[in-house]
């Protein structure tokens, strides 16, 4: 599956969505695009960053509609790992 990187300059999270998002990436769930949470990196100033793993772009794109949240570019990247 590819892992795709996207950004957000000002996404506010509430502890409670930081939370769901840890528990959900830990039991390595999948939502209904095939899209899995691998990591988020956040700061209290608005900064996101997303790594997901997911079929392609799309997937990617539709993940973060049905969560309302904007998604602007999104990256396929590899790991070293």
């Amino acid at each position: 599956m590819a892992k795709f990187m996207d950004y957000h300059d000002d996404l506010r999270l509430p502890a409670e969505a930081i939370e769901s998002i840890t528990q959900a990436t830990k039991d390595g769930a999948t939502d209904q695009f095939g899209v899995r949470q691998l990591e988020l990196y956040h700061n209290a100033d608005g900064k996101v960053y997303c790594l997901l793993e997911g079929p392609d772009e799309e997937a990617i794109r539709n993940h973060h509609a049905a969560l309302d949240v904007p998604c602007g570019e999104v990256h396929r990247v590899d790991s070293l790992l």
